[in-house]
């Protein structure tokens, strides 16, 4: 049985490389970079699922230093919400320019309900990581 659209919605803070200069300027404090409500009412209880992709570019502090950057995805509007997505990545120390971190995976599950909302959090080991662009996210509810 083929899935069933039910809603896809985009969350794109910067479309180009190197277009915003945002510091991140709480070490372990989670910084929100996109957010998104999909309608998923239409889905089959217990086979709705949304799917979504993503994409960061971040830059070392000026004084590089290994830096571990995680980003969580919740359903919900804060990291009050359900974790659904996890991931961590060192940036490379020798590499001064933009470094991206892609992601892509799914929450499985999903409430039928309108208005379900997917959030998702950026946070640095290090004082003066700077998000740098681009910034975009995707999200696809899908139903069997």
């Amino acid at each position: 049985m083929a899935a069933r659209f039910l809603d896809s919605k985009t969350s794109q803070n910067a479309s180009y490389a190197n277009s915003i200069a945002i510091p991140i300027t709480v070490i372990g404090t989670p910084q929100l970079v996109a957010q998104q409500t999909l309608d998923l009412s239409a889905g089959t209880a217990g086979l709705t699922r949304v799917e979504f992709t993503g994409i960061i570019a971040l830059q070392l502090p000026l004084l590089p230093a290994v830096t571990n950057i995680t980003l969580d995805v919740y359903r919900g509007l804060t990291t009050g919400g359900v974790l659904v997505f996890s991931a961590a990545e060192n940036l490379n120390i020798n590499l001064l320019g933009p470094q991206l971190i892609t992601i892509a995976g799914s929450d499985f599950n999903a409430p039928n309900t309108a208005g379900v909302a997917y959030s998702v959090f950026v946070t640095a080991s290090v004082l003066g990581t700077v998000r740098v662009g681009p910034e975009s996210y995707n999200f696809t509810g899908v139903s069997d």
